[in-house]
Formats: C-alpha cells, sequence, structure tokens
C-alpha cells in the first residue's frame, strides 16, 4: 500500500460507487432495467478508474482494498436479490452464494485469535467473482428485449453456473488454508511447550 490516507480521489470515486447501491436497488425492483444496466455500467467504469488513479497517482490504501470488493459484493447481492424478488432466478441460489459468504465470515474471529488478518483472496476467488459480475447483469439484460435477451440469458446463465461453482471451490480452499494455518500454531505451541518443560530450571 501506498498511503494510509483515507481523503483520496480513488477513494471518494469508491465511495460513489457504493452511494448508487441503493439507487441500483430501487431501478431493479420498479423494473427499470435500463436505467439499472447504465447505473451497473457507470459503476463498472469509476471501478475501472479508481484502480488505475490508485496505482498511477500511488494513492493504494487500505480502506481501498476494503471498499472496491465490498462495492462488487454489493452489486452482485443487489442484482441476485431483486432478480429472484421477480421470479427470474430462485430463491436457493441466492441462498446458496450467501452461505459461502456466512462460512468464510465465520472464519474471520478463528483468524484474529491467532493473530491473523483476513487472507489473500486466492485467484479462483477473483475468476468467480468476475463471472457473477458478469451473470447477473447479462440475466437482467435479457429483461430488456427478447432479441437481446436470446443471446444475454443464456450467456449469463452460464457465467451464472461457473461462477456459483468456482464461488464455493474457493471458499473451500480458503476454509482449508485457515485450518492449516490454525493446525501449524497448535504444533508450533505444543512445541514451545515441550521445549520449556524439557529445559533444566534457570535455563529457559
Amino acid at each position: 500500500m501506498d498511503t494510509d490516507e483515507v481523503l483520496t480521489i480513488p477513494n471518494a470515486i469508491s465511495a460513489a460507487r457504493l452511494l448508487l447501491v441503493p439507487v441500483f436497488a430501487v431501478l431493479i425492483v420498479t423494473e427499470r432495467d435500463l436505467a439499472a444496466l447504465v447505473v451497473l455500467f457507470v459503476s463498472g467504469i469509476s471501478d475501472y478508474v479508481d484502480g488505475y488513479l490508485a496505482r498511477r497517482w500511488h494513492q493504494t490504501s487500505r480502506l481501498g482494498r476494503v471498499l472496491d470488493p465490498a462495492a462488487d459484493r454489493l452489486y452482485i447481492a443487489v442484482t441476485l436479490v431483486g432478480l429472484a424478488w421477480r421470479d427470474i432466478v430462485p430463491w436457493w441460489l441466492v441462498v446458496l452464494i450467501a452461505l459461502r459468504d456466512v462460512v468464510l465470515t465465520a472464519t474471520v474471529p478463528v483468524l484474529q485469535r491467532h493473530g491473523y488478518g483476513t487472507l489473500e483472496v486466492h485467484y479462483l476467488g477473483k475468476a468467480a467473482t468476475f463471472c457473477l459480475l458478469y451473470a447477473f447483469p447479462l440475466i437482467l439484460l435479457a429483461q430488456v428485449g427478447e432479441s437481446v435477451g436470446v443471446v444475454a440469458e443464456p450467456l449469463g446463465w452460464a457465467f451464472a453456473w461457473w461462477g456459483t461453482g468456482l464461488y464455493w471451490w474457493a471458499g473451500l480452499l480458503y476454509v482449508h488454508q485457515v485450518r492449516r494455518l490454525v493446525q501449524e500454531d497448535r504444533a508450533a505451541g505444543r512445541g514451545r511447550d515441550a521445549a520449556t518443560a524439557a529445559s533444566p530450571p534457570g535455563t529457559a
């Protein structure tokens, strides 16, 4: 990270993306799909712009690393729930994707007890997010018109199934990493305890 500053232009752009999430949600629920897609397009462009500026101006920050993935996940969640609300996608798919995040959230206190922060995102997780970021907007685009839907809908569902599968695969790998770190810490702790017990008094 280049800076710990909060008030930077890249962070301001990321915050603006987050402020557009409620607007996007209302547009989907009220079936103003074209306007929702415009907001989504603007959000996608701003995502690229804030990342580019942060790198070019050496303003990558801890806050930026939190805001960007948070915005991505919120847009995915809002699109998914909005489409389920309108009976375009099944609710069990919403539960399946949300459950993975619940599982990963449960690992946070475990990592904190062992002195770790959140682990690096696996490339499979990035691929999954990429697929899901395309999947549900394409399914939404399919609602705009039948001619567009002929192409957009099958593509959207293909991205959705691939994204969901990769999302869970990456999640299970993350859980495995957490489990391995915990086991290594426990083994190291047992090793230190054994060494302390074996040392004569006054030599430890």
